[in-house]
């Protein structure tokens, strides 16, 4: 019996670790620490620096733990930026863009979840562009809200006399949306304009959503984008005039009905009116027609001044659909023009009060070149292949 219990007892002994340790677990005093110790962890981004694009955001994440508040702060103008912190106090984003060439002192309060609070304070300092570019649009949107704007009309940004270098990064930041879709595309005309249109006309009643996100962009050549900008227009009705040199008369359609007939007189050998599509971008009831706006001067004897009344221009060299009295004789004739396209009086004022910005004259059988397609909107004269080609994202 004796012998019995004893070996019990060395079993026992032996059962609570045979290097006379601690029981199995471990002693909590002498582990690893609890997760409720572990102090929150604050970060940045950006992590900090100079030349900070300012269009990104400033992002604040807590990681065990939660963020307090977070305040962003431009010591300079004393501003504070605003922000957004999450519903669970992991983070906390900028909602507006930054300045350029600014400082902004970031500071972010946060707790534990052992409860410990924390002030973290981190600073970042933006680029400063060489020069900054503005997406200037054509036609202005304030010029053309009341009356819309015809099928033919391309969108234009101009970013004036900056040379873009760095194209597919701000074609990229622009963007039309039409109502109902169509498919359209930007082309390249030079270095400082780019112009979108849709493979064919606008369809009637179509709205136009243009968007420039460039701000923060880089052109390149210490260029950056000014500030973004969002604009709508309306396509009103189809008006398309078609110009015979042949027949010497031009067919107004309306929605792709012939309203109206007349008689013109084009350009004449000499000066041939340009063939293709042409779209009206300025009219003026009375204007002072000059060849020297274009370069030619007397004592050149192709030079011209004169007065002309119902203008409505559809190239940027001159050319005119306008009210030539004149010209009457010839007209529904022969073609005696520097290159216009003229009416008699009353079909001239019939046309200047139904055609306008955007609408389309096309030009056939002339003995003119093609309309160059940078001649202001000679968008129309490339196919459409070409013109997706003008791309500069390929």
């Amino acid at each position: 019996m004796a012998g019995i219990l004893a070996g019990a007892l060395l079993l026992s002994a032996c059962s609570s670790g045979d290097d006379g340790g601690s029981p199995a677990g471990g002693d909590p005093a002498s582990g690893s620490a609890a997760p409720s110790d572990t102090p929150v962890a604050v970060t940045f981004e950006p992590a900090g620096g100079t030349a900070v694009n300012p269009a990104m955001p400033i992002v604040v994440k807590a990681a065990n733990g939660k963020l307090l508040d977070v305040t962003v702060t431009n010591p300079a103008k004393g501003k504070t930026v605003a922000g957004k912190l999450a519903a669970d106090g992991s983070s906390w984003t900028s909602t507006e863009p930054l300045g350029y060439g600014a400082t902004y002192k970031i500071v972010a309060h946060a707790q534990g979840s052992n409860g410990k609070p924390v002030e973290q304070a981190n600073q970042i300092t933006t680029l400063s562009p060489k020069k900054q570019a503005n997406a200037n649009l054509i036609p202005a949107p304030s010029a053309v809200a009341s009356t819309g704007v015809g099928v033919g009309q391309p969108i234009v940004f101009s970013f004036g006399k900056v040379a873009v270098k760095n194209k597919a990064a701000v074609e990229k930041a622009l963007t039309v949306e039409s109502t109902p879709k169509q498919e359209g595309g930007w082309y390249w005309i030079d270095d400082s304009n780019v112009h979108y249109r849709p493979k064919e006309y606008w369809k009637a009643g179509t709205t136009l959503k243009v968007t420039a996100k460039i701000y923060g962009v880089d052109f390149g050549g210490g260029v950056f984008g000014a500030e973004d900008r969002t604009e709508t227009y309306k396509v009103h009705d189809s008006w398309i005039a078609k110009a015979d040199g042949n027949t010497e008369q031009m067919q107004i359609f309306h929605n792709g009905q012939m309203v109206k007939s007349m008689p013109i007189s084009m350009g004449k050998d000499a000066t041939p009116t340009h063939l293709g599509a042409h779209v009206i971008s300025d009219k003026q009831a009375n204007y002072t027609m000059d060849s020297c706006t274009y370069g030619v001067c007397p004592p050149d004897p192709k030079a011209y001044r004169s007065n002309e009344k119902w203008s409505e221009r559809i190239s940027n060299d001159g050319e005119f659909v306008h009210e030539n009295p004149n010209s009457v004789g010839q007209q529904g004739s022969s073609n005696v023009s520097h290159g216009c396209i003229n009416l008699n009086d009353a079909n001239a004022q019939w046309f200047f009060q139904n055609m306008g910005l955007g609408d389309v004259v096309e030009v056939t059988n002339s003995g003119g070149p093609q309309l160059p397609v940078w001649d202001l909107y000679g968008d129309w004269s490339k196919s459409w292949p070409d013109w997706q080609a003008g791309s500069a994202i390929k």
